[in-house]
């Protein structure tokens, strides 16, 4: 049997699972030398692997970022963080556990980090909320991210989550007001901000803790406006044309360094970063120690103001005069 869950486009490896298995069975019972041929099947198996998440459609790196094997903001903080203490609350009654956040030390760096956390079973999903943070959630990001500036702690942020909670409590409770105090004061900021899209960036949802000086993203993540199932149901009312709304909402990190909404694509160990997650914990840490080295150069002004200038250079408008106007008539 396959080591672990293989999405409907890896099946061509499911026999090779196999037959690695059998042989390390067979190797286990017996003392036969095996070590060739496992080897030999071992090698195809990684080659075909390779070719396979080569050529993911959007589609594919969907199922991919939504992986339940995929490494979590726990599981990274856990990987290459020292001294890791979790901080709680709102200080308005709610502790939100879809988003959590705490201190830590990156190197002999101190650090705040906060991000979504999902589960990995049903029973830990419905705790966590599916990821999906209500307005209390993102209020404790902003008191941590508070926190961090009173004491010049650098943020390091972790997005992964389908959406903020659309349900009728959120809405009561300002979730909206919530996410939008996040963007504004965000840039206010006077600490150097690293986010990452570890899985799933999902509208507004992945906005409330995105807003950085750096925003990284791995390579099979996906970053979007609105999920291709509800982008499908919006413009067809068909939510089975998700694929084709994944392709024209140009959501890999591919497509969003060429339109310069990320700064970095993260390279993921063949099969994504649930095949190695240790290795994908390296591959992050690395690239936050040296963004972090390039903005702890700059002064707090430059910081706010290089950060600003970012997120007013994205996008495209067309400006129309009086005279386009009148000719259009």
């Amino acid at each position: 049997m396959p080591r672990r869950p293989l999405l409907e486009f890896e099946k061509p490896l499911v026999e090779l699972e196999q037959q690695i298995e059998q042989i390390r069975q067979l190797a286990r019972d017996s003392e036969v030398d095996v070590s060739q041929q496992l080897q030999q099947l071992e090698s195809l198996a990684a080659r075909r692997r390779q070719e396979i998440f080569q050529g993911l459609t959007p589609a594919q790196k969907i199922q991919v970022a939504r992986h339940p094997q995929r490494p979590s903001t726990l599981d990274f903080i856990q990987m290459f963080c020292d001294d890791w203490v979790e901080l709680h609350g709102d200080r308005r009654g709610n502790d939100d556990q879809a988003l959590i956040g705490g201190v830590g030390r990156v190197g002999d760096r101190p650090v705040m980090l906060i991000g979504h956390q999902k589960g990995r079973d049903t029973k830990e999903n419905v705790a966590r909320n599916f990821g999906m943070a209500a307005p209390g959630g993102y209020r404790k990001a902003m008191r941590l991210m508070d926190h961090a500036d009173r004491f010049r702690l650098p943020i390091l942020t972790f997005i992964d989550t389908p959406g903020a909670y659309a349900g009728l409590e959120a809405e009561e409770q300002g979730q909206g007001e919530a996410i939008a105090v996040n963007l504004r004061e965000m840039f206010r900021l006077r600490v150097p901000v690293i986010a990452t899209v570890i899985g799933e960036g999902g509208s507004g949802g992945a906005l409330g803790i995105g807003v950085a000086d750096r925003l990284l993203m791995f390579e099979h993540s996906v970053y979007t406006v609105a999920s291709p199932e509800a982008c499908a149901s919006i413009l067809w009312r068909d939510a089975a044309k998700a694929p084709d709304a994944a392709a024209a909402l140009r959501i890999t990190g591919r497509d969003l360094l060429e339109l310069g909404v990320v700064d970095e694509v993260l390279e993921e160990p063949s099969g994504g970063n649930n095949w190695a997650p240790l290795e994908a914990g390296e591959n992050l840490r690395a690239a936050i120690e040296r963004h972090l080295d390039q903005l702890l150069s700059l002064t707090e002004q430059q910081l706010r103001e290089a950060r600003y200038s970012k997120f007013r250079a994205m996008g495209r408008f067309l400006e129309k005069t009086s005279q386009d106007v009148d000719k259009a008539a």
